[in-house]
């Protein structure tokens, strides 16, 4: 008889090591909200991923403080990391506003617009821009302090910039060929913009993703959000 009941308690020391704990309540709400983040991780690496402007580059376009929603299968499905599309979708088109890797880090995400795609001839000299010999139509629609408003029409977009009257950047004129796979990518801010004028073309690699849309305007920390901002990207 002892036996037996030391067989009992064997059989019950096994169950109770096989059996899974539930773990503290912690782990429980972790579980609860695992769905939901996998979600979340799914849409910033192959859907949508939000961004915020910290430059005045592509003013007045985007403003600092602006948040920003990136379509990131606009231009295909790309492996996340290594950036190498799976599946091919649209090309970049003259005019997109596009969050793209810096080319010199590879790392720092960049906002432009696309001024050259593959196989163009671009030219930038005394503030005018040329695109395949034909200069790029600009309408003056503000003459403001220091700086001039203008809207520029590049194909079916057409988009506000600004120049500045006193500021003539020798450093940003040149003439680039655009090889295949490369994009030429220059800020609305045309003499306030880190961008191709200055380290060349952005290979297609790098590309992140078409910015359509901004859902708030947070310029400081310790400000109001505003969604008077809110709306398309032209």
């Amino acid at each position: 008889k002892p036996k037996r009941d030391a067989a009992k308690d064997n059989s019950s020391s096994a169950a109770s090591e096989e059996e899974i704990s539930e773990g503290p309540w912690l782990v429980e709400v972790s579980r609860s909200f695992f769905p939901v983040l996998a979600i979340v991780l799914v849409l910033r690496s192959f859907l949508v991923e939000p961004f915020q402007i910290p430059s005045g580059s592509m003013l007045p376009s985007l403003e600092v403080g602006d948040f920003i929603l990136v379509n990131k299968y606009a231009y295909g499905f790309r492996l996340p990391v290594v950036g190498t599309k799976v599946i091919e979708m649209d090309d970049p088109q003259r005019g997109d506003v596009m969050v793209f890797k810096y080319p010199k880090d590879g790392k720092t995400n960049y906002i432009k617009r696309v001024i050259g795609v593959p196989g163009d001839k671009i030219e930038y000299k005394d503030k005018q821009l040329w695109i395949n010999g034909e200069l790029v139509e600009e309408k003056l629609l503000a003459n403001l302090p220091g700086r001039k408003l203008f809207e520029e029409t590049l194909g079916s977009v057409k988009h506000k910039l600004y120049e500045h009257k006193a500021q003539l950047n020798r450093g940003a004129e040149g003439y680039w060929e655009i090889p295949e796979g490369s994009y030429f990518m220059v800020g609305d801010n045309r003499d306030n913009s880190n961008d191709s004028r200055f380290w060349g073309v952005v290979p297609d690699h790098l590309v992140v993703g078409k910015a359509f849309a901004i859902w708030m305007h947070w310029p400081k920390f310790f400000s109001i959000p505003s969604f008077s901002r809110v709306g398309a990207i032209e």
